[in-house]
This record gives structure tokens, C-alpha cells and sequence, in this order.
């Protein structure tokens, strides 16, 4: 069914096309749904409650068996209002989590506002052989209590719902090329990682079924989301258009706010600046072949370009769209050739740009996994056939390109207040272990560390010790001294530093009372003397590691 607003969204009509997606131009029945999952109590807390624990984590790893069980109707009669309602959420959790048919007089009790006549007009249901109301898209409540770290956004939490395609463990078959992706791992990681100020113009490049808009909503005052895909857009508008209020939006002026555009990564911004710009690109490495159309590729996940150019592309060219001073966040895989440290390809995108950067990788898999993890991701194992010569594809894609791993992490970028001579810093770290999330604020924290450093002359500052910091020393029985000192944090990144004696000494004077040069100037007097002491490379070394100590946020600048 297409939608009449459509239109409005692209700024030009789209062709003559059956989006088949949700219709976001019935501003009553979609004000009736959202009274109708309210009072149900279609929250995450009350769908948490009804399952149970152990049946809720079971469905976030999307096993149903678990959350079939605990929705089954119950044979002994219990309060019948309480019943009642545990009854009605259930049929609504079974019909859109669990994608079981309902009957039409038990959706039409649980939601008496819209009932299935509206569900099947707005495109959320459809009636099967049998007369059952069978789900045509996965709907299912979202929040957040805060977005952590904004600064004077108004980010407080929100309550949501959410629509996107019925995912591979909803039904059978390969999904369509024309996916619209639901909330996923890759997602609300970006999420977690997005670093939370106030911004006049923030940029969502792909944005899927919204999730990011949702986010950047709370702190931003105008949000642009992009994305290939007409039925994207409309999946977006429609949870737009259904959460408004919740987003404080106004669904007669949504441009006021939002503007969704149709188009290729950056083409439909072209010449345009943002403050923020976050994505969760297309990045998978998919073996490419010989007259394929876009139409033969999952949109949502294939970008069309060979290897990881298409990350590549846009670490070079999202600065361009980028206001001076302004970030852009993003979730990337790159190419790790045999023979090569995994940073070298990604600080090739980089070179002459003036661009300042930091890359995490979080993950490093092999060629074989990479090929099994996607297409598991599509359900194209189901197909015996198809798997094999795809997986085959895969292999011999990589092997062209003499790749040996490929690695998964986060893209931080920023476009330097001014021009800058030479290559701007960048930061290349690996981290697999896990993290404190949200790591945002966190990452925000580091930024303004490193902004610190090259705005202050270290030597003269006087540095604390950070409160989640703890020290640790390893000796062999009956040592005189610890062979190993360890500092580690507790919160954020986690990361665990190896001390010298001398910075050993230096981190445990660290009480803001005397500064840097003073604490160094102490331990080369303590520690020197001897013929071979070379003092200038004692107290050099020494600031460059307590440098790097703040950097990472074991030291701070004492208040």
C-alpha cells in the first residue's frame, strides 16, 4: 500500500511503487495505538514483567521458545482482572514479538481503540487463510531513562515503539533484499557510543527505522536522516509520526524538527554543514559479482562498493559535511591484509586530511566466521545451496584481496576549529574486552583530556588520581619488590597500565600539591646520580608517560 504523505517526506514524488510499509498519514488511528499499547502496558518494563527473566533475556538473543511458554494462555482461573490484563498484553507480545497469529476478537479486546480494522489500514497486520490476525512487521517498545553526558539537551528518557520488518527468527525463508532492520546489537551500540551535547543540526546517515533520530531528537534542534531506502523512510516517519509526543514533536510540522531525505550517503546533504553526524552505514564486506543490481543486495547491511571502500569513503568525505569543531560517530569494518597491523589501512584514509581521528577495534575475526556470521544474519542458510556457493563467494572475495582478518570497531572523527599544518592526531586502539555502556560520556571525557593536554602546559599542572583507579603489585615469593605494577580502571574503557618504578612513584604522589615538574625533578633526584643516569631522557620519558596516564584518565587535573 502506498502512502499518500509519502511524498512530503523526499521533497520529490517517489516513483509509482508499493512501499508495503507501515502508513504514518492517519494521525487518529495512530493517536488510537499509542493509547491502545499504553494502557495495555506494552512498555519494556511490562513486557520484562510478563515474560519473566529468564524468558526476556532469552528473546533479546531472539529465542522465542522461552517467551512462548510464558505467554501461553493460563488453564486455571486466577483474579480475573489481573488476568485480564496479563491476558491482553500477551496477545499483543505474541502477535508482534513473537509473530504468532491471534484471533481477531482477542486483538480487538486488548486494543479496543484501533482494533484490527485499524491495524490492517495502517499496515501493521493482515488477516491469514484462516481469518488470524498474522503480524507484517515486528512493533516493539524502546526506552531509555537518560542519554548520560548531554549537555542542556533536555535528554531525559523515553518510551517508545518501534516498527521494522519481521526479523529471520519471525519467519521463514531469506528475508528481502529490501529489509528494514529493527533495533539490533550494531545499533545500540552506536547508541551507547555517541557522545551526548547540544547540537543545532545533527546528521543521521542510513538511519533505517530511526533509532538514532530518536536519540539525537533529545539533544539537537533539527535532526536530517538519510537513508537509501524509500521503505526505510517510511518505517522512519511512521515511528516519527506514532512516538511524537514522546519526542516532542509536532506531527503537523514534523520538518520543524526532522527532515527525512532519500538518497546515496552524503548526495542529499551535499553542501550542507552539521554539528553531528552519527551512522550505522551499510559496512559489510559482501563479495561483489558481475551485473549485479542494487535490488540483489540487502540495503540494509550492503553498500554496494567492494572491500570496506565504503568506509573508507566516508572517513574521507564526512568531514566535508562537518561544521568546524563539529564529530561525526560511526560503526565500521576494515580489511586487515596478511602481513599488516590492523591500524595501517584505516590511517591511510586519513592521510593529508587534516581530520582529526580515533579508531577502536573491538573485534577481529576471520575471513571464515565473517562469511558465517552474515549469512546466518539473512537466514541464507537456509537454503543448502545458496549457502554454499555464497560462502565459497566470500572466501574467494577475501582471498583476491589478500585479507587475513577483518576487524570491527568505532569511528570517532572531527573537523578541527581551523586549519591545521600537517596530519591532525589520530588514535588507533584495540579493545575487545568489555566496557562500561553507555561509553559516550565516557569518550566525551577522553576528547576533553586530550584537548587539556595540547591547551596547557603539563609540566605545571598538579594532578589527582581518579576515583576508580586502583593500583596493583605483583611480586615472587620473598622478592624485596614487586616485578609488576599495574594500574587499572574501573569505569569507562578499563584499560590496564604497566608502571615503571619511577611512575610508580610519581602516580602514588599524585595528591594535587605539587606539580608535575616539581614530582619529576623529586624522583630524578631520588632515583639519578649514578655515571650512566641520563637526566634530560629521565625527566622527557617520565612527562611523555604521565602524558599519556591523563590522556587515558588515570591522572586528572586537580580541581
Amino acid at each position: 500500500m502506498t502512502d499518500p504523505a509519502m511524498p512530503a517526506i523526499f521533497g520529490t514524488a517517489p516513483k509509482t511503487t508499493t512501499l508495503d510499509a507501515p502508513r504514518s498519514d492517519l494521525p487518529e488511528l495512530l493517536t488510537a495505538l499509542a493509547d491502545d499499547l499504553r494502557n495495555v502496558g506494552y512498555t519494556v518494563d511490562g513486557v520484562a514483567g510478563l515474560l519473566g527473566e529468564s524468558a526476556h533475556a532469552a528473546l533479546a538473543r531472539d529465542q522465542l521458545i522461552p517467551a512462548l511458554i510464558a505467554t501461553e494462555p493460563a488453564d486455571s482461573a486466577g483474579d480475573p482482572a489481573t488476568d485480564g490484563a496479563k491476558a491482553a498484553l500477551a496477545v499483543v507480545v505474541r502477535l508482534w514479538l513473537l509473530a504468532v497469529p491471534q484471533t481477531e476478537d482477542d486483538v480487538d479486546a486488548a486494543l479496543p481503540r484501533i482494533r484490527t480494522s485499524g491495524l490492517v489500514e495502517l499496515g501493521l497486520v493482515e488477516k491469514n487463510d484462516g481469518g488470524a490476525v498474522a503480524a507484517k512487521v515486528d512493533l516493539r517498545p524502546y526506552g531509555w531513562e537518560c542519554d548520560s553526558g548531554a549537555d542542556n539537551s533536555g535528554s531525559g528518557g523515553a518510551e517508545l515503539w518501534v516498527s521494522s520488518d519481521l526479523a529471520a527468527h519471525q519467519q521463514p525463508g531469506v528475508l528481502r533484499h529490501d529489509h528494514v532492520l529493527g533495533i539490533g546489537q550494531a545499533s545500540t551500540t552506536l547508541v551507547q557510543t555517541t557522545i551526548r551535547r547540544h547540537s543545532k543540526r545533527a546528521l543521521d546517515l542510513g538511519t533505517g527505522c530511526g533509532i538514532q533520530t530518536f536519540h539525537l531528537l533529545h539533544h539537537s534542534e533539527h535532526v536530517t536522516a538519510t537513508d537509501i531506502s524509500e521503505r526505510a523512510l517510511a518505517f522512519t516517519r511512521f515511528n516519527l509520526m506514532l512516538n511524537a509526543e514522546a519526542l516532542r514533536l509536532d506531527p503537523a510540522d514534523l520538518e520543524s524538527r526532522v527532515s527525512l531525505r532519500l538518497g546515496s550517503l552524503l548526495e542529499p546533504v551535499a553542501g550542507e554543514t552539521f554539528d553531528l553526524v552519527v551512522s550505522n552505514p551499510p559496512f559489510v564486506i559482501t563479495p561483489r559479482s558481475a551485473g549485479e543490481h542494487s535490488s540483489d543486495q540487502f540495503t540494509y547491511r550492503d553498500g554496494g562498493l567492494p572491500g570496506d571502500d565504503i568506509v573508507a569513503n566516508l572517513v574521507r568525505t564526512l568531514p566535508d559535511v562537518l561544521a568546524p569543531g563539529g564529530t561525526a560517530q560511526m560503526l565500521g569494518n576494515w580489511e586487515i591484509p596478511a602481513g599488516s597491523r590492523w591500524s595501517e589501512r584505516p590511517a591511510s584514509w586519513l592521510a593529508g586530511s587534516g581530520t582529526e581521528a580515533w579508531f577502536i577495534q573491538r573485534e577481529q575475526v576471520s575471513p571464515e566466521l565473517y562469511a558465517e556470521t552474515w549469512l546466518q544474519d539473512a537466514s541464507e542458510g537456509r537454503d543448502r545451496k545458496l549457502y554454499r556457493a555464497a560462502y565459497a563467494a566470500y572466501l574467494e572475495d577475501f582471498a583476491s584481496r589478500n585479507v587475513d582478518a577483518i576487524g570491527f570497531g568505532m569511528i570517532w572523527l572531527r573537523r578541527p576549529e581551523s586549519p591545521r599544518p600537517g596530519d591532525a592526531p589520530a588514535r588507533f586502539e584495540e579493545i575487545t574486552y568489555p566496557i562500561e555502556q553507555p561509553i559516550g560520556p565516557h569518550l566525551a571525557a577522553a576528547v576533553e583530556r586530550a584537548d587539556w593536554l595540547d591547551a596547557h602546559e603539563l609540566s605545571e599542572a598538579h594532578l589527582v588520581v581518579a576515583e576508580d583507579v586502583t593500583e596493583e603489585r605483583h611480586q615472587r615469593p620473598g622478592a624485596e619488590h614487586p616485578g609488576v605494577i599495574l594500574l587499572r580502571q574501573g569505569a569507562g574503557l578499563r584499560r590496564t597500565n604497566l608502571l615503571s618504578t619511577e611512575l610508580a612513584g610519581f602516580v602514588s604522589a599524585c595528591d594535587g600539591e605539587l606539580s608535575v615538574r616539581q614530582l619529576i625533578g623529586a624522583l630524578a633526584a631520588l632515583l639519578g646520580g649514578g655515571d650512566d643516569f641520563d637526566d634530560d631522557a629521565f625527566r622527557a620519558g617520565l612527562l611523555s608517560d604521565v602524558g599519556n596516564l591523563v590522556r587515558d584518565g588515570f591522572l586528572l587535573p586537580a580541581a
